[in-house]
């Protein structure tokens, strides 16, 4: 496998940063390992409580992969970020990182989950990145799977603050990481730079999503949806439940009901998955 610079949404590269995503759930011997000798790329790990992203280069590529939750086969984990808590996670920036995310614009705001776990790792992810695109400026990849595709993004955003080219992102089952106005913002900042693969069974891509409604999440573009069943939106996903909302918000025992619906599906969002489609 390769990467091929200028061809934005290849499937050589989607499938290469399919691999990307694999290998970073791995611990560090194990990981590093892979980079080597699957991709042909130096690596190491930067982990910092929750967080944990690859950082691995070549001559020709610099790829920054995050990990998503810590177990790559289950999302329990997140729950409380892409249900119980969605709307009130759903902030303007403030904090260390508040500046440069408030360049989104008035009006934009971000999970604030994954905005603190983006800040656990951001200042020696930076350094980094920084020190290796001094060193030799190639193209700077960027790419994570479920909660590590939420992580790309923002990575991607605070980076170019920084005056970092950022070449492609590519992201696999990513939920949403904002409203509107910051969706607006990335898609201006990356237009036609971000690739963003969904599984149309693959109930992650659909939340957060508290508010069956009026959900204030939604996607950056472009998305290349991957096998033969329909992207459905949240409310089509859970069907009937979605009929037992008052005023169209999941409260108590609603949110239960639609976990289990995401968990009967789950086994969509495992990069396996993602994996074997692309090799379709």
């Amino acid at each position: 496998m390769q990467l091929i610079e200028d061809a934005a949404g290849d499937p050589q590269n989607a499938r290469f940063l399919c691999r990307a995503c694999q290998l970073a759930y791995l611990p560090e011997a194990e990981g590093v390992k892979g980079f080597r000798d699957d991709l042909g790329l130096s690596a190491k790990l930067l982990s910092i409580d929750n967080t944990q992203v690859y950082i691995a280069e070549s001559a020709d590529h610099i790829v920054v992969a995050f990990r998503g939750t810590e177990d790559p086969t289950s999302i329990d984990g997140l729950k409380d970020w892409l249900l119980t808590d969605a709307m009130n996670l759903l902030v303007v920036p403030e904090g260390r990182l508040g500046h440069d995310l408030s360049a989104a614009g008035v009006g934009a705001k971000f999970h604030k989950g994954f905005v603190d776990a983006i800040s656990e790792i951001w200042d020696p992810l930076r350094d980094d990145v920084e020190a290796k695109m001094k060193q030799s400026d190639r193209p700077l990849w960027i790419t994570g799977h479920s909660l590590g595709g939420a992580l790309a993004l923002l990575a991607a955003w605070l980076l170019k603050r920084r005056f970092i080219a950022i070449h492609q992102i590519y992201t696999y089952g990513a939920p949403m990481i904002g409203n509107q106005k910051a969706s607006d913002a990335f898609n201006r900042e990356f237009k036609g730079q971000i690739s963003r693969y969904v599984s149309g069974r693959d109930p992650v891509p659909k939340l957060p999503g508290l508010s069956l409604v009026a959900n204030e999440f939604t996607h950056v573009d472009s998305a290349h949806v991957l096998g033969t069943d329909p992207m459905t939106n949240l409310s089509q996903f859970v069907g009937a439940i979605g009929t037992q909302a008052v005023k169209g918000l999941l409260a108590g025992s609603l949110i239960d009901e639609v976990w289990k619906y995401v968990n009967e599906q789950v086994s969509a969002h495992f990069l396996d998955s993602y994996d074997g489609l692309l090799k379709k």
